[in-house]
């Protein structure tokens, strides 16, 4: 065996196993910082006292991770971290083991792995990868269970991957963490019973370019900064019997977990000399929880209270039985004489929920300042979203809309 230690600028914490880097170890440490200004959804309180707006600075995301191809065959990766590290939380944020998997690969057409992943079928968003994201954030909906049933969107299971063709596939088996509550009159939540094993598939079909599927991360790219040509097609599912349920006239009732998704994505250089590029994606999402479920989230919320449907902070009903339709563009603009690149971006998430009597519209508009492509980045964007409150017929109807503006930087070391 011989060991050397890579001296690339984008490979500072890789040793190479033998003399081609074929086997290697590799290590990366990645941050998001925000700083924010939010508009708080009525009624919001920070220890009981009520607060309108608020400006607040957070880690959003800390990575550390550590992968290494230890033989042609066997591939092992592990990730380190958390989220939403504020003024709630400094004190006692936990730093958890969020992936730990080993993978043996057969050939290109078939690899079996197994341990804590974030591998799962439905979308590219439910395998994302937040270090390479276009928008401000991922489009969170897409993590249908996050921190329910699952840890971070991760969890303990098998899958089976591979690239045939032009065609990438991936099929996933995990069990859901046991979790539940307690079930009530016609409100659909998660069940206090068995966990049923979680069933999940993806396929695309990869026009031009082929994207990796080394790791759970690397094909769920959100932009590859004008690097690569790429359009694909895409579908999956996911599915998980008896995962929530509600009582009917006294009587518990269980309902399947059951969830489609189509897409289309595309990343494509403009100019190849200019070095402008297009990237976008349409996806149309088709989630059912069970009768009427609904779930309010806000990404890094720290706040409590709330007087309108949404609940406080930033929530909005982001995910339930129903409908999404996502959609993203943005416009990478030709190489200029300075060494950064602009990104002007837009996101759109558009959502019929069973529970609503209107739809859920919020919408992304950001700019992204690549120093150093996505490993040194400034982002600032701007999310608007509704709120919502029963009208005199009870129906959960559009009574405003509040903001937030965030501006986040992006560090990896890898």
């Amino acid at each position: 065996m011989c060991i050397t230690v890579g001296n690339s600028q984008s490979n500072k914490l890789k040793i190479n196993l033998n003399k081609s880097g074929k086997t290697y170890i590799k290590g990366a440490i990645r941050g998001q910082f925000w700083s924010r200004y939010t508009d708080m959804n009525p009624g919001t309180t920070i220890n009981g006292e009520n607060v309108s707006n608020k400006v607040d600075f957070s880690i959003r995301r800390l990575r550390v991770g550590v992968s290494a191809q230890l033989t042609p065959k066997i591939y092992v990766y592990s990730l380190f971290g958390g989220n939403n590290i504020n003024l709630k939380n400094e004190k006692n944020f936990q730093f958890d083991i969020l992936d730990f998997n080993v993978e043996y690969s057969f050939a290109n057409t078939l690899a079996i792995g197994i341990g804590e992943n974030s591998w799962d079928g439905l979308s590219r968003w439910t395998t994302r990868s937040s270090k390479t994201l276009m928008a401000l954030d991922a489009p969170l909906f897409s993590l249908l269970t996050v921190n329910k049933n699952d840890d971070l969107a991760r969890g303990l299971g098998i899958w089976l991957k591979g690239q045939v063709n032009k065609f990438d596939y991936v099929l996933s088996f995990k069990n859901p963490i046991s979790f539940g509550v307690e079930a009530k009159e016609k409100v659909t939540d998660f069940a206090l019973n068995n966990p049923r094993v979680r069933t999940s598939a993806h396929i695309k079909y990869q026009f031009l370019e082929h994207e990796s599927n080394t790791s759970a991360y690397s094909g769920g790219v959100g932009t590859y900064v004008g690097k690569k040509n790429v359009f694909n097609i895409g579908a999956g599912f996911l599915y998980q019997p008896k995962m929530t349920s509600s009582l009917v006239s006294g009587k518990e009732e269980f309902y399947d977990f059951k969830n489609w998704a189509t897409e289309i994505f595309v990343d494509k250089q403009l100019d190849k000399t200019k070095g402008n590029a297009i990237t976008s994606y349409l996806g149309y999402f088709n989630t059912d929880f069970g009768p009427n479920y609904i779930r309010n989230l806000g990404a890094n919320d720290f706040t409590s209270g709330g007087t309108s449907f949404n609940g406080s902070g930033n929530d909005f009903p982001m995910m339930g039985t129903g409908n999404t339709v996502f959609f993203q563009l943005g416009y990478l603009f030709p190489k200029g004489k300075h060494s950064y690149r602009i990104q002007p971006n837009i996101a759109i998430q558009y959502s019929n929920f069973e529970k609503l009597g209107e739809p859920v519209t919020v919408y992304d508009i950001g700019i992204n300042m690549y120093i150093k492509g996505h490993a040194n980045k400034l982002t600032l964007n701007y999310q608007n979203r509704p709120i919502y409150q029963p009208n005199i017929s009870g129906q959960l109807k559009v009574d405003e809309r509040k903001g937030q503006v965030v501006l986040q930087y992006q560090i990896t070391i890898n």
